[in-house]
């Protein structure tokens, strides 16, 4: 038998291939004699470098950008030659990315999307005829006003005054200039939700409360984004508030179709589509996937569900682990059996403090279900 371990990151505590070993782990106690092949995964977030670093050559390059808050960090990012073509990967989390922050700091009203302008900036000056940019794990909520600033976009108030853009700006936020605006080249924008930018499903409602926003927070940052957004149509003649995608990190979404004319995909068909995924599916007996959380939301492109797909379209078996597992009714249509670490008698800090081997475990116990039934058919 050969088996294909494929999930994404399990948040908050482990990587998509510390995922994958752990899963790995775990299986081969009980398939010893089996072939385990590992393919980390992403689906537009934290992981996508990795995700894209199994698929071809690259060059890596470190970048001094600033992150949510304006403090100077160390940033990745990574250049893949394909012939002609020098296509950049950006993971815009390495700037904005929430894992950044602690919990006291978030404050997605004084943060900025600037870090990740400066990695673009970066890409370009490197001579990228392409930019590939995942931007799930954001601790912002500017649509992109930050990257636009970096990239030579000024945002003037009453008289002309330089307004900084941040979303407690933006009210003060009368007109926008070009200034130095830089050349773009294409730009794909990876995106794993398909949020609007406003409204009860928009970016402030639906994410603000897990970045910080306290409730009358969330109103003020309506506000503040309904007015960046109808003064940012109105000056290049555009209207993606609406966009499936556009509330997608904060806005960030909104802000690349807008500012930089980026097209959104889906994060996990772009990274799915460059490793080549149902071609390794094809070669395998079974897949197993899993993420942190398998909920409501895996079913809107998130990593598990893409990967369900490819496999119950090739007729292989696919399994799905993960640390909490919720909506099981409307899931278990889409795998062959679901298993999670809470599913046991264990507190949430005990699953995440010791991940890894938790999961090992619950891969274990996934792998003994799956023998038993194999032996009754």
């Amino acid at each position: 038998m050969r088996i294909l371990i494929a999930p994404d990151k399990f948040k908050g505590s482990l990587s998509a291939r510390e995922a994958a070993e752990a899963i790995a782990s775990g299986v081969s106690r009980v398939f010893s004699d089996e072939e385990i092949q590992i393919l980390p995964l992403a689906d537009g977030g934290e992981g996508m470098l990795d995700a894209f670093k199994q698929a071809t050559a690259y060059r890596s390059f470190q970048e001094k950008v600033h992150d949510a808050l304006g403090r100077q960090v160390n940033a990745e990012w990574i250049m893949l030659d394909d012939g002609n073509e020098r296509t950049a990967i950006i993971e815009s989390s390495q700037a904005n990315g929430m894992w950044r922050i602690t919990k006291e700091e978030r404050n997605p009203l004084a943060s900025s999307t600037f870090g990740v302008g400066e990695l673009v900036n970066a890409a370009i000056r490197e001579g990228a005829t392409k930019i590939t940019i995942g931007i799930g794990g954001s601790a912002t909520n500017d649509a992109g006003a930050g990257l636009a600033s970096a990239m030579g976009i000024r945002f003037l108030g009453k008289n002309g005054a330089l307004i900084d853009p941040i979303p407690n700006n933006f009210l003060s936020i009368e007109s926008l200039e070009l200034g130095n605006k830089i050349k773009l080249p294409s730009i794909t924008v990876a995106c794993d939700v398909d949020n609007p930018l406003l409204g009860p499903y928009g970016s402030s409602r639906v994410y603000g409360p897990q970045k910080g926003l306290s409730n009358d927070e969330i109103e003020f940052a309506e506000n503040a984004l309904t007015h960046l957004s109808s003064i940012a149509d109105h000056h290049f003649d555009t209207n993606f508030t609406s966009f499936a995608g556009a509330g997608a990190a904060g806005g960030l979404g909104y802000g690349l179709m807008t500012f930089c004319q980026a097209n959104l995909v889906s994060g996990f068909d772009c990274i799915s589509n460059t490793l080549a995924l149902e071609k390794r599916v094809q070669g395998v007996d079974l897949v197993i996937t899993g993420e942190g959380s398998l909920d409501s939301q895996t079913l809107a492109g998130k990593t598990p569900h893409g990967v369900s797909k490819i496999a119950r379209k090739l007729g292989i078996p696919v399994y799905a682990l993960a640390g909490k597992v919720e909506d099981r009714n409307l899931l278990e249509n889409h795998f062959n059996g679901i298993d999670s670490i809470l599913g046991q008698e264990i507190t949430v800090e005990e699953a995440i403090s010791n991940a890894r081997c938790q999961l090992a475990a619950t891969a274990k116990r996934l792998a003994v279900t799956i023998m038993q039934s194999s032996k009754e058919t």
